[in-house]
């Protein structure tokens, strides 16, 4: 069994007692040490030289990759204004002093106890956690992403001892948004006494948002350009000549300049738009 592909096929980087515990000598992980192609982060830690610097970065200080920064490593939908230099990460109560630079540092206790060698927070941690530190519409925002993907089972949560922040988004996440743009609308929209409807199939395609019968809402995020910019164009032409109203928005409008997207949202309803012929 070679090292470097053992290490390599687990992430790159692991604790060296587990690597003993595999069956690799000390003798054959200093050999890997002196041809640089492993390094020691820190006291009882090996690493690839080419591994995840976020997990060699862990391993170094000691810490747990958790919250939004291990929220987007799978691919959930992460607020774009979170400054990207700052990790955010766990550390038990017992772990002594740690000191990560630009780095915030959650000590509360999580609901799934972290094994040694853990580098990385499992799924129903991350919520939990992000629960407690972002603002609720973001957290809903990261939760919807998470079921929409399938990480997470609303049954298999529903049964930790959850804080009542992480109960409130239990109680308000969907999988069927697509993305935080969705999840921000709805939420910013529930007020209205009026169905809304996310990721709705329509004469061929979803559409991101329906409210009432006839007002859809596009939320455009970077892919829709090119080829997508097209399609998207096509198919907003076959909903107008079935007597649907289509309203396109940015990211940068839900996020920066909801007041002025909420007035052209309500004038449109106040004209009946969003109402069947």
């Amino acid at each position: 069994m070679d090292l470097i592909d053992y290490l390599a096929a687990r992430g790159g980087v692991m604790r060296t007692r587990d690597l003993r515990d595999a069956g690799f000598s000390t003798h054959r992980i200093e050999r890997s040490i002196a041809s640089t192609a492993t390094y020691r982060p820190r006291r009882g830690w090996l690493a690839l030289s080419g591994a995840d610097p976020d997990l060699r970065g862990a391993a170094a200080c000691g810490v747990v990759l958790t919250c939004v920064t291990q929220a987007k490593r799978p691919g959930l939908w992460t607020y774009r204004g979170e400054d990207p230099h700052r990790h955010h990460v766990a550390a038990s109560a017992h772990s002594g002093a740690v000191t990560v630079s630009q780095s915030l540092v959650h000590w509360c206790k999580p609901l799934i106890a972290r094994s040694p060698g853990t580098l990385v927070d499992p799924i129903e941690n991350v919520l939990a956690i992000i629960a407690e530190c972002q603002p609720h519409e973001r957290a809903l925002a990261v939760w919807d992403s998470a079921f929409q993907l399938q990480l997470a089972d609303r049954d298999a949560i529903a049964r930790f001892p959850l804080r009542p922040a992480a109960r409130r988004l239990l109680a308000e996440v969907s999988p069927f948004r697509d993305s935080g743009l969705e999840t921000f609308i709805v939420t910013r929209l529930r007020w209205l006494q009026i169905p809304i409807r996310s990721q709705v199939w329509l004469h061929g395609r979803r559409v991101d948002i329906l409210i009432g019968d006839r007002l859809v809402l596009q939320a455009d995020g970077g892919h829709h350009v090119g080829a997508q910019r097209t399609d998207d164009n096509e198919h907003d032409a076959i909903l107008r000549l079935h007597g649907y109203t289509v309203i396109r928005v940015t990211y940068r409008q839900v996020v920066d300049d909801w007041p002025r997207v909420q007035d052209v949202i309500l004038r449109a309803i106040a004209q009946g738009l969003h109402k069947a012929a």
